[in-house]
C-alpha cells in the first residue's frame, strides 16, 4: 500500500525533531502554579434537556487571563456513592458535542463533562490582548509576545482546570476519569493527561499539535497547521529566526508533555493522515511511559476511524 510518511517500523522508533525549550519544564510548573491561584468559581445551570436518565447542566468557571470557560455537563440522575467522570474536547473550530452524544456514557453511570475550545465555535470566552498575528490557526495566536502568551498554553490549561472543577464536586470518584477526543480534541486529552497525572484513561485519536517542525519539513503546513507557513512568510520571509521560530512553538508541543501523563493511554491514528502526520502523533506517543496502545488504521487518513468510536466507549468502560 502507498505511505505519506515513514513505514511503520521506523514510526514507532521516532522521537520527533522539534527542539525543546531548555525551561519547558520550569515553565510549565510555573504555568500549573498560576492556574492553582485562581478561584475557579464553577457555576453549575440547568440546561433544558428532556431525557429520563441524565440531569444537565450549562457549566461555567474561570479560566487564566480572566476568561470564563463553558463546558456541558450531564451527570445520572441516580448516582449512588461516587460516579467516574469522561471529559470530552473537540476538534478544530467545532465546539462541544452534542447534548445527546454524551448519554451513553451517562447511561454507564458515569458524568460527563464536553468543554468549548476558547476562541472557537463554543461559548467559552476568548479575553484577546495578545500581540502580533491572530489571523490563522491557534498555536500562533500570542507568538510574538512571552511564551505565557501563547493561546495553546491557555487552552491546554483550561483542559486541566476543568478537570479539577469535575474531580472536586463530592460524587465523582476523582482516582476514575477519562479523557478522550479526536485531532484538536485528541491534543487537548494529552494535555490534560500531562497536567493532570490523576488522569486514569486517555484515549486520543490522531492528535494535533505535535512535532511541528516535522510538519513543516513534510510541506503539510497547511490546512491546520496554515499558521506556520502563514507566520514565515509574512514576518520571517527570508527564515533568519527559524530555529528560534520552533524553539518557541516547542513550548506547546505536547510530545514534550506526554512524559508526564501517568494514565492507561489507547490512541488511534491513520497512516494516511496528512493533516496531522502519523510521525508527529508518535513523537508523543513514543514518549509515554505509562502503559499504552496505538491503534493503526493503514487505509485511513484524517477522518472518521471506522469502528474506533465503539473501540474508546469498550476501553474507557472496562478500565474506569
Amino acid at each position: 500500500m502507498p505511505i505519506v510518511d515513514m513505514p511503520l517500523a521506523r514510526l514507532k522508533e521516532y522521537m520527533g525533531v522539534n527542539p525543546k525549550p531548555n525551561d519547558f519544564d520550569e515553565f510549565w510548573n510555573s504555568s500549573l502554579e498560576e492556574l492553582n491561584s485562581i478561584d475557579l468559581d464553577p457555576a453549575f445551570a440547568p440546561h433544558d434537556f428532556p431525557c429520563s436518565i441524565s440531569e444537565a447542566f450549562e457549566l461555567t468557571f474561570n479560566g487564566t487571563k480572566g476568561a470564563r470557560i463553558f463546558a456541558k455537563f450531564l451527570k445520572p440522575k441516580t448516582i449512588v456513592g461516587k460516579a467516574p467522570s469522561v471529559l470530552v474536547f473537540h476538534g478544530l473550530s467545532g465546539s462541544s458535542p452534542e447534548w445527546n452524544d454524551a448519554i451513553k456514557y451517562v447511561a454507564q453511570g458515569y458524568v460527563v463533562a464536553m468543554l468549548d475550545t476558547r476562541g472557537q465555535g463554543g461559548y467559552s470566552e476568548d479575553v484577546g490582548g495578545v500581540p502580533g498575528t491572530t489571523y490563522t490557526t491557534p498555536f500562533m495566536r500570542g507568538f510574538d509576545g512571552e511564551p505565557n502568551d501563547l493561546l495553546c498554553r491557555d487552552l491546554f490549561l483550561d483542559t486541566a482546570a476543568l478537570a479539577k472543577v469535575v474531580m472536586s464536586l463530592d460524587y465523582v470518584d476523582e482516582t476514575r476519569v477519562a479523557v478522550t477526543g479526536g485531532s484538536q480534541g485528541g491534543a487537548l486529552s494529552l494535555a490534560c493527561a500531562s497536567l493532570v497525572p490523576e488522569i486514569k484513561l486517555c484515549a486520543p485519536v490522531y492528535p494535533y499539535l505535535c512535532d511541528y517542525k516535522r510538519v513543516w519539513d513534510m510541506d503539510l503546513d497547511k490546512g491546520a497547521y496554515e499558521g506556520m507557513r502563514y507566520y514565515l512568510r509574512h514576518f520571517d520571509p527570508r527564515h533568519e529566526h527559524i530555529d528560534e521560530f520552533f524553539e518557541k512553538l516547542g513550548y506547546i508541543d505536547l510530545q514534550f508533555l506526554a512524559p508526564r501523563i501517568k494514565a492507561k493511554v489507547y490512541m488511534s491514528t491513520g497512516l494516511m493522515d496528512t493533516t496531522c502526520p502519523p510521525s508527529t502523533q508518535f513523537a508523543a506517543y513514543n514518549k509515554i511511559t505509562a502503559e499504552k496502545k496505538m491503534e493503526i488504521y493503514p487505509d485511513y487518513g484524517h477522518e472518521g476511524l471506522k469502528g474506533s468510536g465503539d473501540l474508546i466507549f469498550k476501553f474507557i468502560c472496562e478500565n474506569i
